[in-house]
């Protein structure tokens, strides 16, 4: 069941995003020669028009490939079109065609994320009940306060404030930035350990909106579109700084072998999210897939932009340097980074699941 849904939602991810890039390089004119889900062997094909469709044994990838993306393709067959070329467009355009992949990540990951807070509510950056005896109390927070800054970090919805938390030495005074009747109040908590939780705790609990589509849930006010809506932005907004933040500890060696995963390592991941929201329902479990895939689009998106050969923010830097230089860069040489750059990524991707499967057997 792990590996079934796991192809689903990798499937999901990889033809919208392929599909962005499909879309957009038919309507800027360029001939697509062929789509395919998967990388590796071909298992089948069909054939429609100009464009071979096709389905490869691996399902960790696609591709769009297009005509002249890769330098002169010239067959010298009748119906080869020079115009159609990837290279014959404007900068603009090619732009337009490389950034339309992940832009569809991220458009997939917005439309799941407003499905799930609309079916599930979420947590505003809002005190509701502050408990008795607890520094919170003690601090002077109140039921209704927004909480603005933590640690002089603007909030915009409640994970914001768990990723201050979690990168702040727990037992260290809280300045919280809090708006009260329209009025801009600093509050100073001191936290305290609980015995019993194994943690610091300041005592108070967050309000939260029910869900757009959802349940409404006593003592709490039900989301509007706008409320949603932007929940959604500010929770993609965190998904994002959480990729930037994880690849910046990744690149300076903060991070343990056992804290990275690829392919293999998700598969368990997604396995485990599915079966963690089936123990309540069906519903629960589909909304877990739903964030999951959410936040995997996301980090398919925000890679793809990083400049790196052979990626699509690889390729839209040797746009940059063309528009810069207004020549092209030798499609030869930059043939040749790319090539590198894919190679380099498999070794990275062999590496990652010899991690994976060191990390299951332990």
């Amino acid at each position: 069941m792990s590996i079934i849904i796991s192809l689903i939602v990798f499937s999901l991810i990889v033809i919208v995003h392929e599909f962005g890039h499909f879309a957009v390089a038919k309507k800027v004119g360029i001939c697509v020669q062929e789509f395919s889900v998967g990388m590796g062997p071909l298992l089948f094909s069909r054939q429609k028009g100009e464009t071979q469709y096709s389905v490869r044994a691996l399902p960790f990838g696609g591709f769009c490939r297009m005509q002249g993306e890769e330098g002169d393709d010239d067959d010298g067959s009748k119906d080869y079109d020079p115009s159609r070329s990837f290279n014959s467009k404007t900068i603009l355009r090619r732009f337009a065609v490389l950034f339309a992949g992940p832009g569809m990540n991220f458009v997939l990951a917005f439309v799941l994320l407003f499905i799930m807070l609309g079916v599930n509510g979420f947590f505003l950056p809002e005190v509701n009940t502050v408990y008795e005896g607890t520094p919170a109390e003690a601090a002077g927070l109140q039921h209704g306060d927004r909480i603005l800054k933590l640690n002089g970090t603007r909030l915009h919805i409640y994970q914001d404030y768990s990723l201050v938390i979690a990168n702040y030495a727990s037992d260290e005074p809280v300045d919280y930035l809090i708006e009260r009747n329209g009025e801009k109040l600093n509050v100073t908590v001191q936290p305290e350990y609980n015995e019993e939780e194994d943690r610091y705790m300041v005592g108070f609990t967050f309000n939260a909106r029910s869900g757009l589509f959802g349940k409404q849930v006593e003592g709490y006010n039900r989301a509007t579109v706008a409320d949603t809506i932007n929940a959604d932005i500010w929770t993609m907004n965190y998904f994002v700084k959480s990729v930037v933040v994880g690849f910046v500890k990744l690149f300076t060696f903060q991070v343990k072998s056992n804290e990275i995963s690829g392919p293999i390592g998700m598969v368990s991941m997604i396995g485990d999210t599915y079966e963690a929201g089936l123990k309540y329902s069906l519903t629960d479990a589909i909304m877990n897939m739903a964030t999951l895939s959410a936040l995997l689009s996301t980090n398919l998106g925000i890679i793809n932009l990083f400049p790196i050969p052979a990626m699509d923010g690889g390729r839209i830097a040797f746009l940059l340097l063309e528009g810069i230089r207004r020549k092209p860069v030798d499609p030869e040489i930059e043939g040749r980074i790319h090539l590198a750059g894919f190679m380099l990524l498999m070794a990275c991707m062999i590496l990652i699941a010899f991690n994976d499967i060191v990390n299951i057997i332990r």
